[in-house]
């Protein structure tokens, strides 16, 4: 056995980790009938089906709960004396039905109630690997699945600008499949039409047989706009395994501090992998993505091929009647993008699935606190010990953060505090203090160093063997941080807070004299954030690993045992904005720009445009040409060369115009341009609708609700954006930069008031706008 099979064996053979290595090849499993589950197995190219009973169940603070229930089921007392003391046992869905209107009449309460005397999960698939101890894909790896891509190009009803099925004449005119045993087509309406498609596509996929079937925007487009024609058509799209067309229902999830409406879809023995979601939880903690289009992420990501060009989704319908092969070959080009991109983001998923007791579609779809409930609930219910009832939430202090110096630093490092608050628990034993098992440090320690151990040896292999230990790893790594985060989780039955303060006032301690240690090494720390530090490198250190590692030999010395510092990042220049918002610049010229306050998905394009150039000319110490920069794109509006594309807004309707009238006549809500262009329109626009538009007009003193056009009314001829409006944006934009414009390098952030304005007598006298 070589190094790599001892320690992948090690890692799939701990229990209170992974699920049951002997139940392995799962890739599905369904409620088949009121008492069954039906279970897929994949066999190298075979799948295998097979029944087993279900397994459900609910937990009580009392016995008596239950008395009178006359459906069949089992009630055992747990050990220990938790709230939840009694565990009852269902063999099918109706019987626990029954047990769930019982209680609720008895209780006078839902499970959900924060003092509930029961406790039941809404999903049964969980309760049933809950109970089991199976989880999907054991035995298997990423590249063993058989993966399939989907994306559709639309032809658009005239006056329209995105497509909608609910409209007729909007229609699919090519369907692109491809899957990961090498199938690439694209059904297109140059040789069937759009039924023909339907059907060609659902006999596909029941021919190739998927267990994943992977899209971009597959939840919040691709599939409700199949099925939306597929009625039209009455077309019966089998996708599911057993024959059965897809269920979906509306659904919300929370992505950081968003909110995200989709339709969760499902299709009986598939799992549905949506990219635009993984998108998002990339970008949770990259925040470096400028959209979550197919395109932007392609480009980004640098997965798109060499020379690609992009079709806009409005112009697909003409280019399928005028040039056919360029739209076919473009469909193409994007399935094999999003298999590229699933490859790229889903691959920790596919790790977490063999953890926790969910489906993979929904393990992508879950929080990461949830998870680690999950993980405690299957040891407690294992052990047969009972369970409490989470703690009541309460405030506490975060991580420590501070901009300390703002504008242009040289010679960048940055400075981490390996995986900090997780060791800051384990050298504390900041624990759930209700964890009577000792699961949670338990499970902490085990992850921890299964992550060196994997980090390290994946530097020495290649290949396949490489990418699985990268993606545990991985997985690893998003689970260590989700630790902390579950302590202070509302709804975790082992949270607890004053734990999860405790953690919190080390880190902000150990922060505070790291960046004290630094400074007095001759580093100038630039922003720290929860458990990392920018700081402009000592003297002849930046170039120098032997010094460096040397300087953080001297910084751990002060560090609480198991507790490390380590550089990862090098930049040749940073732009300090304000907190979590800055540029990097690094070795190989490569800019990246983070936070809200810099890549604000509400400015303009060309209001970005101005601001990268801006920023790359500041941090490569060009700060001069600035002025002459403004002065171009100002010229650049009044001669109408920018295109209607970089002045453009696009926003969706979240609501159907009725209700927008509604709210405006009962002043519940203001004028907004979108609704206003819809209202007008005279076209039968619907929430979920996306309308961009522009401002037209002249002068400064416009309201934009008034004044916007759609932008398919744009003529470029005849331009009459308003110049003025634009160029007023861009100098507003502008002025919130002077500071850093005409004081090149770095001064301390107590120069600049909260909206980046130079604080009285601290700068420098300003000159009027330097495009004059």
């Amino acid at each position: 056995m070589n190094d790599y099979q001892a320690i992948v064996e090690q890692f799939y053979h701990n229990k209170l980790l992974f699920g049951d290595l002997a139940d392995s090849g799962i890739v599905a499993l369904e409620i088949a009938a009121p008492n069954e589950v039906e279970v897929f197995k994949r066999q190298g190219a075979a799948i295998a089906r097979e029944r087993r009973p279900l397994r459900l169940f609910l937990m009580t603070a009392d016995r008596a709960l239950l008395k009178g229930l006359s459906v069949p089921h089992t009630t055992e007392e747990l050990k220990g004396d938790f709230h939840f003391r009694y565990l009852s046992i269902f063999s099918n869905l109706g019987a626990l039905e029954a047990a769930k209107r019982h209680l609720r009449a008895v209780t006078g309460k839902t499970a959900g109630s924060a003092d509930a005397q029961y406790l039941v999960l809404a999903d049964p698939i969980e309760q049933h690997l809950l109970l089991s101890g199976s989880t999907f894909f054991m035995g298997l790896e990423f590249g063993d699945l058989r993966r399939m891509q989907l994306h559709i190009e639309t032809a658009m009803t005239p006056g329209f600008e995105f497509p909608s099925a609910a409209r007729p004449d909007d229609r699919i005119v090519a369907i692109a499949i491809r899957d990961s045993a090498g199938l690439e087509c694209v059904l297109s309406s140059a040789e069937l039409d759009e039924k023909a498609m339907l059907l060609e596509f659902a006999r596909i996929v029941a021919e190739r047989d998927p267990d994943v079937i992977e899209g971009h925007g597959l939840f919040r487009f691709t599939l409700e706009y199949i099925e939306a024609r597929a009625r039209r058509w009455s077309v019966a799209l089998k996708l599911g395994r057993d024959g059965s067309v897809p269920r979906a229902r509306a659904s919300r999830m929370q992505i950081a501090e968003r909110t995200i409406a989709y339709r969760r879809a499902e299709i009986y023995g598939r799992s549905l992998i949506d990219t635009w979601i993984l998108a998002q939880h990339y970008d949770v903690s990259s925040r470096e993505l400028e959209g979550f289009e197919l395109a932007e992420l392609a480009r980004h990501f640098r997965i798109a091929a060499a020379g690609r060009k992009y079709v806009e989704p409005r112009r697909a319908g003409l280019m399928m009647e005028q040039e056919p092969a360029t739209l076919i070959a473009h469909a193409g080009e994007c399935a094999r993008e999003v298999g590229t991109l699933a490859e790229l983001l889903a691959s920790s998923y596919f790790v977490q699935a063999q953890i926790f007791p969910y489906s993979y579609q929904n393990i992508v779809l879950r929080g990461n606190a949830t998870k680690i409930d999950s993980l405690m609930l299957r040891t407690y219910l294992a052990e047969r010990h009972s369970v409490p009832l989470p703690s009541e939430a309460r405030e506490f202090p975060g991580g420590y953060t501070e901009v300390r110096r703002c504008g242009v630093a040289r010679e960048v490092l940055h400075c981490d505090v390996t995986s900090l608050y997780p060791s800051l628990m384990l050298s504390y034993s900041h624990g759930p203090s209700n964890d009577k098992l000792g699961v949670f440090l338990k499970l902490l320690a085990d992850l921890r160093s299964f992550r060196v151990q994997a980090k390290q040896l994946a530097r020495e292999l290649a290949g396949p063997a490489r990418r699985n230990l990268e993606a545990l790893q991985q997985t690893f790594k998003i689970l260590i941080n989700s630790f902390y985060g579950y302590l202070g989780f509302g709804l975790g039955h082992f949270n607890d807070f004053a734990q999860a303060a405790d953690v919190t006032r080390r880190g902000r301690e150990l922060i505070r004299r790291t960046m004290n240690e630094l400074e007095d090494h001759g580093a100038q720390v630039v922003e720290v954030d929860t458990d990392g530090i920018y700081f402009v490198a000592p003297a002849g250190i930046y170039g120098d690993e032997t010094a460096q590692a040397a300087l953080l030999d001297r910084l751990d010395s002060t560090m609480p045992e198991g507790i490390k510092l380590e550089i990862d990042g090098r930049y040749r220049a940073m732009f300090s904005y304000k907190m979590k918002n800055y540029v990097l610049l690094d070795e190989a010229g490569e800019m990246t720009i983070r936070g809200s306050g810099l890549k604000s998905r509400g400015l303009e394009r060309f209001q970005r445009r101005f601001m990268e150039e801006m920023f790359g000319l500041l941090m490569r110490d060009r700060h001069g040409e600035v002025p002459a920069l403004l002065a171009a794109y100002q010229s650049r509006l009044e001669r109408h060369e920018l295109g209607i594309e970089e002045l453009m807004k696009t926003e969706t309707l979240q609501e159907s115009l009725e209700a927008y009238r509604q709210k405006i006549g009962g002043k519940r809500r203001n004028a907004a341009a979108a609704y206003e262009l819809a209202l007008k329109a005279g076209r039968p626009y619907s929430a979920g609708d996306r309308i961009s538009y522009y401002v037209a007009g002249k002068g400064l003193k416009v309201k934009v609700n008034a004044a916007a056009r759609i932008v398919t009314d744009y003529n470029a001829a005849r331009p009459d954006e308003n110049v003025e409006y634009y160029k007023a944006k861009l100098a507003e934009l502008f002025e919130k930069f002077r500071p850093f414009v005409e004081r090149p390098g770095l001064f301390d952030a107590s120069a600049l008031d909260a909206s980046n304005e130079p604080a009285q007598g601290t700068i420098f006298e300003t000159s009027g706008d330097p495009s004059e």
